[in-house]
């Protein structure tokens, strides 16, 4: 029941985030609770730590935080994530100001590129969670070129991604081009839904979207 991928990335994670919300428990404590593999339980409580994590901030005026969790492709590589969101409420615009990541991939043969691998999986599918669709109207496909299809710009990239790389030395290397990516749709969905009280179950999250969820939940 942790695991997430490509299919259910958005909608496993916020079972469990909303399975803590119910036993009002802390959403991080709540899975290492649930976890038994060691290399599970230690990208989270790695995340935990580089994060500063003290829970969800529950004032509901607009910054949350959220935390999700991949054990990718079974067992080709352990992420936690924690991830800042901040959202305006006048317009449902999003901004993810800074990214957390613990990662362990197995033996670490050059951390540079490992690390740099990290942040353009984080940056690629954060544009996919919040600005990239492809569009349709009744003549057909709108999306045509790079102008209609809307890339997250610089403006929106994280302020800082802060990457924990868990070296294991004594274990086979593991791949380290998509496990980094997985989690990146759960953990600001999570993160909005601690900001402001809406779940958004579908990617992206455009600003139409997150203005519709926050109108249901007040209503």
């Amino acid at each position: 029941i942790y695991q997430c991928d490509w299919t259910s990335d958005v909608c496993s994670s916020d079972l469990i985030d909303a399975l803590a919300v119910a036993a009002t428990a802390d959403t991080i404590a709540f899975r290492l609770k649930h976890l038994k593999d060691p290399r599970d339980i230690a990208v989270l409580e790695d995340v935990r730590r580089i994060s500063g994590w003290t829970g969800r901030r529950s004032d509901k005026k607009g910054q949350g935080r959220g935390a999700a969790f991949v054990q990718y492709d079974n067992y080709s590589g352990y992420v936690g994530m924690v991830i800042d969101v901040v959202v305006d409420r006048s317009s449902g615009k999003l901004r993810v100001p800074k990214v957390y990541v613990a990662h362990d991939c197995g033996q670490i043969v050059n951390p540079d590129g490992l690390r740099n691998q990290i942040e353009g999986g984080v940056v690629q599918t954060l544009s996919r969670a919040i600005s990239e669709e492809v569009r349709f109207n009744r003549q057909g496909q709108s999306t045509v070129d790079w102008v209609s299809y809307p890339l997250m710009r610089f403006p929106d990239v994280p302020d800082d991604i802060v990457i924990s790389l868990l070296n294991r030395p004594e274990l086979p290397s593991l791949g380290a081009g998509e496990p980094a990516a997985s989690p990146v749709f759960a953990a600001p969905a999570n993160a909005i839904f601690d900001a402001t009280g809406a779940r958004l179950r579908r990617v992206p999250f455009l600003p139409e979207r997150v203005k519709a969820a926050l109108a249901s939940t007040s209503a």
